[in-house]
């Protein structure tokens, strides 16, 4: 059974995520967590705060916080009525890094499922900063959904690597298990100036091509030295419905999320992205 935590701020991103996840695990029995952490919340009403005490206030949010995650229950139960869907609602005094942190550990989350921006919807960058914080120290998958980004099946995920990344099973089955169902097929591809592969990266590959052996998988080497331009250009003209990178130190992923705001500003991603997570950060 899948176990998806879908943080929300009650945005028309948020929601919009929550539906691409009921649609692309529709298959597959799933237990999701909609989760919204309200501290920043209580804080943020300085005139109300003025008036009632913090205990007061704290009361009257988390009322309103578990009023509004019920109707997202009922809204998804009306549009999916999905047997093998069941949901979880859950209203935090908390900032929302450190609950998804802590639930992603109680409750085992296999995969949070987010938008990649939320209210404030800042129209300059690719990430909001908490999508950007959760993909960075959250140690679980994150798929970042589009803003307004309508749900149709993956038939083709692109997966960038350099092959210097011992892999988590666990993760790679997620992914085997996100494409099998659609027959998606997976472009792992070393982009290099060089084609030939040390031992480590040999190994690392073979782990790969063992752990989505459920999928159809082409291995290929794109002659470049600039990473972020060979993946644009690679989703535009393959038609990518689906990016999927590592986020560990000095990563591909790295390189392209967590750099200045002008080369971020250079992919532009308008595709579901599934950040794998790989080592520990401080």
């Amino acid at each position: 059974m899948r176990k998806i935590l879908i943080p929300t701020d009650f945005s028309e991103n948020a929601m919009n995520a929550l539906i691409y996840a009921i649609n692309l695990f529709k298959y597959e029995v799933s237990e999701f967590y909609i989760m919204h952490a309200y501290q920043d919340d209580i804080y943020s009403d300085e005139e109300l705060l003025a008036t009632e005490t913090l205990d007061r206030v704290s009361l009257m949010t988390s009322k309103k916080t578990e009023e509004q995650l019920q109707k997202i229950k009922s809204d998804i139960l009306n549009i999916s009525p999905n047997p093998r869907h069941t949901f979880h609602s859950c209203a935090a005094n908390n900032m929302l890094l450190d609950e998804t942190d802590r639930l992603v550990d109680a409750e085992n989350i296999d995969l949070v499922v987010m938008g990649t921006k939320g209210k404030t919807n800042n129209t300059k960058v690719t990430f909001g900063s908490n999508t950007l914080q959760i993909i960075k120290y959250v140690q679980c998958p994150v798929l970042a959904i589009p803003e307004r980004h309508a749900y149709i099946k993956p038939k083709h995920i692109l997966f960038p690597t350099n092959f210097m990344i011992p892999y988590k099973r666990r993760e790679l089955k997620l992914l085997c298990e996100i494409a099998a169902p659609y027959r998606a097929i997976i472009d792992v591809i070393y982009i290099s100036k060089s084609n030939t592969l040390s031992r480590r990266q040999q190994e690392n590959k073979g782990f790969m091509k063992d752990e989505l052996c459920k999928n159809r998988v082409n291995f290929k080497t794109e002659n470049s030295k600039h990473l972020i331009n060979s993946v644009y250009k690679y989703i535009r003209e393959q038609h990518s419905d689906m990016l999927v990178m590592v986020n560990t130190e000095h990563s591909f992923l790295e390189n392209i999320i967590f750099q200045s705001p002008l080369d971020e500003l250079s992919l532009n991603l308008d595709i579901p992205f599934l950040a794998l997570q790989n080592i520990k950060r401080k």
